[in-house]
């Protein structure tokens, strides 16, 4: 384990300090508080884990920034990654384990939906390596919200987000990463880097004289979020899709009982199940529509039938499936959803579409099953917010809001931070714009058009 050095920061160093580890027996250490999303739950990391879909094998080599409290330190040495590990002992008798973050070390860009290829070629034009780079993210799923587990009375405070960065910079050197990029992170953690690290370089020939110097950028992008609230009314839930199609001009809300009757008019009926209600032979169905997605695409799917067994068994109470049977009652199309529990704040409670597939093309489906079924289920349970994935234009005319994505980037090599901060700062700009731009494809009526972004 390293102690947290003097920085600009001016982190306290009797009492914080970092270690590293690769697996999760840091889970046991602490009472941890409950996570924002079922994304960041315990269940569904060691889900990912017991399954294969992360791990060295899987390309996604995953490690834990752990942040601990402590009134001395207790040695002055890195611990090390596995290979090294049994080496150094990790002895954390008078410290307190208060905050951990993931930490991937990747050699690709398969399920991150930020994209920075054109950093990596500008790394390979002039000879540098860009890979091994470093992630930290929740694998495969574009949501964005926490990335840290905290311990209950623990808040995210300068010292542990400076003992954060300075392990993944450790991890860095180690592998000789030439970035690391925390994707879809909240605004607030995105706020409190910034204040804690630069984020500008004003100058064209940049040369830190360590680590603690080098910025951390900002990115954004624009999703598209679905809100369970009647603007003219207070911002009430709507208590039913009539309701909430009142919201929209009448050429939009023809435009939708259209799509919706082509579906019926094929022969189609849709159904949800939820929990344990979803049978070993929906599983079975619901995967073989999932590979179907990848398959039109000639790709390989990103998980296994196993994970999604898995996920049922250890998260039913998060799952919601929707399907579609034909007029011979076979299922055609499933979409996979996850929720929020009813223990969370009711005015932040969301549900979430993640994985879609359908055995055959019919008119209208994909827009059924994967958005009117989601708020149909969002109203009748009262979620505040409905985040249906990544990308999608489509969605702005159904009711979907823009919103801003926030990421965030540290790169390791100095010849290339002037010219990838410029980058970000012009991106912001552009993604802005088009943020601003998309709120004129709202289907809404003049009364319920949103007087501000998320």
């Amino acid at each position: 384990m390293m102690s947290i050095t003097d920085s600009a920061n001016a982190i306290d160093i009797a009492k914080v300090s970092f270690g590293i580890s690769h697996d999760i027996a840091w889970q046991q250490k602490g009472d941890w508080q409950a996570p924002e999303s079922p994304f960041m739950s315990f269940e569904f990391w060691q889900v990912l884990m017991k399954t294969g879909a992360i791990g060295k094998d899987a390309g996604w080599w995953q490690f834990f920034v752990e942040v601990y409290q402590q009134d001395e330190l207790l040695n002055n040495k890195l611990h090390s990654l596995p290979n090294q590990a049994d080496k150094n002992e990790n002895n954390h008798q008078n410290g307190k384990l208060v905050a951990v973050m993931p930490v991937f070390i990747k050699d690709h860009h398969r399920g991150e939906f930020v994209f920075d290829y054109r950093w990596a070629q500008a790394f390979d034009q002039v000879g540098a390596d860009y890979y091994p780079r470093l992630v930290t993210a929740v694998p495969f799923i574009p949501i964005t919200g926490e990335r840290v587990w905290l311990t209950v009375g623990t808040t995210l405070n300068d010292s542990i987000i400076t003992a954060l960065i300075a392990g993944i910079d450790a991890i860095a050197k180690q592998v000789q990463a030439s970035s690391w990029h925390g994707l879809f992170v909240n605004q607030d953690f995105c706020q409190k880097i910034q204040n804690n690290f630069p984020s500008e370089v004003e100058l064209k020939i940049f040369n830190p004289e360590s680590m603690a110097e080098l910025p951390i950028f900002e990115r954004q992008g624009c999703q598209f979020l679905w809100r369970n609230q009647q603007l003219p009314k207070g911002g009430a839930g709507f208590a039913s899709f009539e309701e909430f199609l009142a919201t929209f001009t009448a050429k939009r809300r023809r435009a939708i009982k259209a799509e919706r009757r082509k579906v019926a008019a094929q022969g189609l009926i849709c159904r949800r199940k939820v929990g344990t209600e979803i049978s070993a032979d929906d599983w079975e169905v619901f995967y073989h529509c999932y590979v179907m997605t990848y398959a039109v695409r000639g790709q390989l799917p990103y998980l296994t039938l196993d994970f999604f067994k898995q996920l049922a068994k250890r998260l039913p109470q998060h799952l919601m499936l929707a399907q579609a049977l034909d007029d011979n009652g076979e299922i055609v199309a499933s979409s996979l959803f996850l929720f929020d529990a009813d223990s969370k704040s009711a005015n932040s409670r969301a549900l979430y579409g993640r994985y879609w597939g359908a055995l055959s093309d019919f008119d209208s489906l994909h827009f059924e099953l994967c958005y009117y079924q989601g708020i149909e289920f969002a109203i009748e349970r009262g979620l505040a917010f409905f985040d249906p994935g990544t990308q999608g234009e489509h969605k702005l005319i159904r009711g979907f809001i823009p919103v801003a994505t926030h990421s965030l980037h540290r790169i390791y090599d100095p010849r290339f931070v002037p010219a990838i901060g410029a980058f970000c700062d012009a991106e912001r700009e552009q993604m802005r714009l088009y943020r601003e731009d998309a709120t004129t494809a709202l289907p809404f009526n003049q009364d319920n058009l949103p007087s501000q972004l998320f």
